[in-house]
């Protein structure tokens, strides 16, 4: 009788434990959302070297053809080229 008796007594005792620990568990559910509200919005990231020099290469065959097709002088052509290259 006396096992019996320890063993509800333990069982109960557990029981008060794990309804404790689900309480808890609830109320930091509840407060979880708040915070990812206020992260901060999705950024893209910069764009790649390669993307970038890519386009540059694109820009500098354009004012090449620009300077062959006679739209551009010589010394446009050498201005816009240090601007795109950035020296």
């Amino acid at each position: 009788m006396v096992a019996g008796t320890a063993t509800a007594v333990s069982n109960r005792v557990s029981r008060r434990q794990a309804n404790r620990w689900a309480a808890q568990s609830q109320q930091q559910a509840y407060q979880q959302p708040y915070a990812y509200e206020q992260a901060p919005a999705y950024e893209a990231p910069p764009p790649a070297p390669a993307d970038e020099m890519d386009a540059k290469i694109d820009q500098l065959k354009q004012l090449g053809e620009l300077k062959t097709q006679g739209v551009l002088t010589d010394e446009e052509f050498e201005a816009q080229k240090r601007r795109i290259l950035g020296s």
